[in-house]
């Protein structure tokens, strides 16, 4: 997979400058999914400099130019899975990794785990520099840097929530992700999302 390179947005600050880098993220449009082009252009800067978040841009080289072709987001959560919504192969690998409560996992209807979560995930779509990256392409970019970072401080699950739709389902499924269960969206999502909750995926990255 070459031809791409990521870019910190915290880092591109600190060298550009922060108008710069607003100018920069400007150029992205994702009609598809107005939460993620919103966040990249109204959230994602003060997130990387309050450490809420990390955005990775990514980049490659077109009419020799350098372009934005799309993003992602990175930030550390806590999941909660019900033991009943994953299979019995995915649940002896969560369980390696499950932090214990003041009852232990055995005796426990839900596994909790630390995962990093791929919280926004989205192609530019502006000048159809979309077509410059394949969606699967842009995942693997996500979970190989998940994977870089749990190679220091250790994991190996990634997670991320979509909106119950089967083209999205269907993408992330072939890509080796099952769903766990959903989340009702809060109120100030909802504006932007088509449903009342999203569906929460996992994957294992061994």
């Amino acid at each position: 997979m070459t031809g791409y390179g990521l870019v910190n947005l915290k880092e591109m600050i600190q060298e550009v400058g922060e108008e710069r880098t607003k100018e920069v993220l400007s150029t992205f449009s994702c009609p598809l999914n107005k939460d993620v082009e919103y966040f990249l252009h109204s959230k994602a800067i003060e997130f990387a400099k309050q450490g809420i978040a990390q955005t990775q841009l990514v980049f490659t080289s077109y009419k020799g130019e350098p372009v934005l072709v799309g993003y992602f987001t990175l930030s550390n959560k806590v999941l909660e899975i019900p033991r009943k919504s994953v299979s019995k192969t995915m649940a002896k690998k969560v369980n390696r990794f499950a932090m214990t409560r003041d009852i232990p996992c055995a005796m426990n209807d839900n596994y909790m785990i630390s995962a990093p979560l791929i919280g926004q995930l989205g192609k530019n779509f502006a000048n159809e520099y979309n077509k410059l990256i394949p969606g699967d392409v842009l995942l693997k970019l996500a979970t190989d840097k998940v994977q870089a970072i749990q190679a220091v401080l250790g994991g190996k699950f990634v997670y991320l929530e979509c909106e119950d739709k089967k083209s999205l389902t269907d993408f992330y499924s072939e890509n080796g992700f099952v769903i766990f269960g959903k989340r009702n969206l809060d109120r100030d999502e909802r504006d932007m999302q088509s449903g009342q909750y999203l569906l929460q995926l996992l994957k294992y990255l061994g």
